[in-house]
């Protein structure tokens, strides 16, 4: 049996087990509802905060708001549509921070088309974003946190999709690709844990962003939503952030390959 932790090393502080001082993280689409929400809490945990998305000046605006509040924070366009760039602006981030420490995978998009009316090109698209974007940004942050001898942290944004279909809604590229990343974090975990990185998803249902407009905005569906969820309401982005911050925090070293379904108690009611 292994020798237990000397008490000299054990954490001595809360602070110690959830604080991400000196890390370097890169959140590709930092910038949406939900990424904005989890810059936030990074910086706020002591992290420089790379934030990356398609649009380079949002990106920008959100790294120049966290400066501004007296974080450590970069701005870069990305373009999730291409492997070569996602990888850029991986590399971009190691450069800038001369470190790269944890991955905070927030891209993901939709095109809504029922069954017999999804097209290529949109299924194409979403698997591109989803699910192709991931392992190869996945791949560039875990080729700079192996190098770094540090371990490190890598965290994919999911959702309850990847585990319950959806009925009456046009579902089948969002889906597959979310419940594909399931499978895509257990196996990343496995292969990056000799390099101690973790690798952890986040599956939450409907969150108050503007995203979930649609949703919440129609009186029906927000009803439907609500009868749905055990707590009885939809998701906050500080309720994202908090758990995105203890997967990448040193409360969170023995924990890989798992995805923690923030949906109220839906999964616990199905």
């Amino acid at each position: 049996m292994d020798d237990p932790t000397p008490r000299s090393e054990l954490p001595r502080t809360l602070s110690s087990l959830f604080g991400l001082e000196a890390k370097a993280a890169f959140v590709p689409g930092g910038y949406g509802g939900i990424g904005e929400a989890i810059a936030w809490a990074m910086a706020q945990a002591g992290a420089r905060v790379a934030v990356a998305g398609r649009d380079g000046d949002k990106a920008e605006a959100l790294a120049a708001s966290l400066r501004a509040a007296g974080h450590d924070a970069l701005g870069l366009a990305m373009d999730a549509h291409s492997v070569a760039a996602t990888q850029e602006a991986v590399d971009a981030a190691a450069r800038h921070f001369g470190r790269l420490d944890i991955l905070m995978n927030c891209i993901g998009i939709q095109r809504e088309q029922s069954l017999l009316e999804v097209t290529e090109e949109a299924f194409d698209e979403v698997t591109q974003v989803n699910l192709k974007a991931a392992m190869f940004l996945a791949q560039a942050a875990a080729r700079h946190q192996i190098a770094g001898g540090r371990g490190g942290a890598q965290v994919h944004l999911l959702s309850v999709r990847s585990r319950f279909g959806l009925r009456g809604r046009g579902y089948s590229a969002y889906a597959s690709t979310k419940g594909a990343l399931v499978m895509l974090i257990r196996q990343h975990a496995a292969e990056l844990a000799p390099h101690g990185i973790t690798v952890n998803g986040i599956a939450p249902t409907v969150v108050r962003t503007g995203m979930a407009r649609h949703w919440l905005d129609n009186p029906a569906t927000h009803e439907q939503l609500l009868a749905r969820i055990p707590l009885g309401r939809v998701a906050e982005p500080a309720d994202i952030a908090g758990t995105a911050v203890y997967f990448c925090a040193p409360a969170a070293a023995y924990v890989t390959g798992q995805v923690l379904y923030l949906d109220g108690g839906i999964t616990a009611t199905q």
